[in-house]
């Protein structure tokens, strides 16, 4: 396939029917054409203010039209886009701002929204290389010079001669993306026009993805996989039905009333979607599939999803722009339940031994390594973290554990960081976390290791029960006792309403073996 900058594919799904619907955000409609004319004038007026190619823009705004026009204008500039999650507090924002040098941000602003566009007046003078804001919204909430509305932005770009810088699609990066910062500071990763393109390309080819679907933008964009969601959509000349931020019940009626054919979410958004009163009278009849990722899925899980969306199972980081490895509608069934798929085509993928990192062939266990179109481009500002991540003859270390069959499909064991050593044996939190999510008692679980002078660390199995089941610690260790050797058995229950969360979805294991530590220490 040949190399394409998102500005190109865009302008090519643009001409063969201007007229087809783009964006649906309540009762605000884009066509293709629509979306072309505002993001060229949006470029056209990004450089009057001084952005160039190379240049960093920030988005910190919910899923929004305007976040996508001002993705097109941005990769048309053949500028960097960064995304921002918006619930970051001031001194994250501050961070990743100035981390990112970004030379103009956009900023949500909204009735009840004034305080978040407040951080924005307070940053602006320890943030030199930002020069201005471009509010988002429906009022003036800000007044000044560094500060422009969106709307105005648009109006003094249009009928104007827009801008066409050359870039090569394989080293000009698109995007910088924050990691969630699980394990430390947020690292920036540099993403290329190739890395999100090609790979949006190639999971779209996986799920039959084409002009007709209609998409739900519900993962945040600010996350790898909702910019994903998009560029596969607009790459595909589909239709993307926008929910600013994620809720259940208001997620079922967009899929009814929009006829939405593809469903994508995190293992917890669909648990909530199912969970929810309503979703057993909605007619979900035109959902057709879809993907489930960001966090291991158990098989009970997307048996229930399948029931009524054929979704399909993907993995992949950040790093890979995301997808490394993606089940196929034609899987053997217990293949399509229990691994993550074959890797998408152009993508190598081996596993390293954790010590060494020499890479292993089939069958065995060790840490994912990736090579292919899909991997970045590195950490921005961060060589040697970069050259860290990858190993002597170009394969990008995910810090996964996995398993790689000899038909090539890849299983996940876990992360690296969280193997759990008790007493001398190796312990994968997901091989245990997979059993406790088939008792009929449990919603969701999480496995963590605690310190202890004696074994090195203990099992302790977090819980999140079904509402109303009546479950005990012992009644759980007895269950698993029965499906695996008796040093894999949690030594310890604990049960929660919820689980702290990543902005992305993902559970923050650090945080909870932190509390379950401190409880250990008081007791």
């Amino acid at each position: 396939m040949e190399s394409q900058s998102l500005a190109m594919l865009f302008a090519e799904r643009t001409q063969q029917d201007p007229g087809r619907e783009c964006l649906v955000a309540g009762s605000r409609r884009f066509t293709y054409g629509d979306v072309d004319d505002q993001s060229d004038a949006l470029a056209v007026a990004l450089q009057d203010l001084g952005v160039a190619a190379g240049d960093r823009v920030a988005v910190d705004a919910p899923n929004a039209p305007e976040w996508v026009i001002c993705l097109l204008a941005t990769a048309k500039l053949g500028a960097i886009f960064v995304p921002l999650n918006p619930a970051l507090g001031y001194h994250e924002l501050k961070y990743q701002l100035r981390h990112a040098e970004a030379r103009v941000a956009f900023a949500a602003g909204a009735p009840g929204e004034a305080d978040h566009l407040e951080l924005f007046e307070e940053l602006m003078g320890e943030l030199p290389d930002l020069r201005y804001v471009v509010t988002i919204g429906d009022e003036e909430l800000w007044h000044g010079e560094s500060a422009v509305a969106f709307a105005e932005l648009v109006d003094r770009g249009k009928r104007r001669n827009v801008p066409r810088p050359q870039v090569d699609p394989a080293t000009a990066p698109l995007a910088i993306i924050y990691t969630s910062g699980t394990m430390g500071k947020p690292k920036g990763v540099m993403l290329t026009h190739q890395n999100l393109v090609f790979t949006a390309l190639e999971t779209a080819g996986a799920l039959a993805q084409g002009p007709e679907d209609r998409v739900l933008g519900a993962p945040p964009f600010f996350t790898i996989f909702g910019v994903h969601v998009v560029v596969a959509t607009l790459g595909t000349g589909g239709s993307v039905v926008l929910q600013a931020r994620f809720d259940p019940r208001s997620a079922l009626e967009l899929m009814e009333r929009e006829r939405v054919t593809i469903c994508h979410g995190v293992p917890t958004m669909f648990q909530l979607l199912m969970r929810d009163k309503t979703f057993g009278s909605r007619d979900m009849s035109t959902v057709r599939t879809g993907i489930v990722a960001g966090s291991p899925v158990s098989q009970s899980l997307v048996q229930r999803i399948r029931q009524w969306n054929d979704v399909q199972i993907a993995y992949g980081l950040t790093e890979t722009g995301p997808t490394v490895s993606i089940t196929r509608f034609d899987d053997p069934p217990e293949t399509r339940e229990r691994s993550v798929g074959r890797p998408i085509d152009g993508v190598d993928v081996r596993v390293a031994d954790l010590k060494t990192r020499d890479l292993h062939g089939p069958e065995a266990v060790g840490e994912l390594a990736v090579r292919g179109p899909n991997v970045m481009a590195g950490y921005y500002r961060m060589p040697s973290e970069t050259k860290r991540s990858f190993t002597d003859d170009g394969f990008f270390l995910t810090g996964d554990l996995a398993i790689l069959d000899e038909d090539g499909y890849v299983t996940i064991v876990g992360r690296c960081k969280e193997m759990i050593i008790r007493g001398g044996h190796n312990i994968f939190p997901r091989e245990l976390e997979d059993v406790l999510r088939t008792h009929p008692g449990v919603e969701d679980a999480c496995v963590v290791g605690v310190p202890n002078e004696i074994l090195g660390e203990l099992v302790c199995a977090c819980i999140l029960p079904i509402e109303g089941a009546i479950v005990t610690g012992d009644e759980l260790k007895d269950y698993c006792r029965e499906h695996m050797a008796d040093y894999r058995v949690p030594d310890l229950v604990r049960f929660f309403d919820t689980f702290p969360m990543t902005g992305s979805g993902q559970v923050k294991r650090r945080e909870l073996a932190q509390v379950v530590g401190l409880e250990l220490s008081v007791t």
